[in-house]
């Protein structure tokens, strides 16, 4: 009798769960926590593993899953690495900061997408396995996540990444270009954050 209704239960929990990733768009990200109007996280996260092996959802990593979108082509389309760490912040309330590579990949200074995503956040380090990537989340002092602007940032940190005296006239061409677009007060206002280096490269691109 108490398996009966323990069982019966657990389905309602399912069904409430699976209820409220249906009343989301395909592609939307969900954490064991955003249930726990429905169920304690034990019981969500039972119902959410239940839901990965009726094929209703995807598990993207631990403790993250999706109903994915489904294209006409393709199939099955997955949230990409930089959606999921944006999904992660949003419900950590963090700030964060492409660094690195990524930075750079963003600004089209590279073609190959990293394995491995590195921000600069203000919540706690932790690092993250999605598939064959990663994503590292690391601590900064709140000067390195004080930028405003989108561009601005991701040049700043870009040309972090590819050191003093070293970034090849195409770099440099490539940042002016993407620059352009950039809000004039939010370029000035990141600018004060960057080396000194930094600031002559980027005042030559006005």
């Amino acid at each position: 009798m108490r398996q009966d209704l323990s069982g019966k239960m657990s389905k309602s929990i399912e069904l409430q769960v699976l209820g409220k990733i249906k009343r989301s768009p395909r592609g939307t990200l969900f954490f064991v926590d955003s249930f726990t109007t429905i169920a304690n996280a034990k019981s969500a996260n039972k119902a959410l593993e239940r839901l990965v092996k009726s094929e209703e959802l995807e598990r993207v990593a631990q403790g993250i899953y999706v109903r994915p979108v489904i294209d006409d082509y393709i199939g099955k389309v997955l949230p990409g690495i930089e959606d999921i760490a944006v999904a992660i912040a949003k419900r950590d309330r963090a700030t964060i900061v492409p660094t690195g590579s990524y930075a750079m990949y963003k600004l089209g200074l590279t073609t190959q997408v990293p394995l491995s995503i590195v921000y600069y956040t203000d919540t706690s380090a932790r690092k993250i396995k999605i598939g064959k990537q990663s994503i590292t989340f690391k601590k900064a002092s709140s000067k390195n996540l004080a930028f405003i602007g989108e561009a601005s940032m991701l040049a700043i940190q870009a040309l972090r990444t590819i050191g003093k005296d070293q970034a090849t006239d195409s770099e440099i061409k490539q940042i002016k270009k993407i620059l352009k677009n950039e809000n004039p007060k939010r370029l000035q206002h990141d600018l004060q954050l960057a080396p000194v280096w930094i600031r002559k490269i980027i005042a030559e691109t006005k």
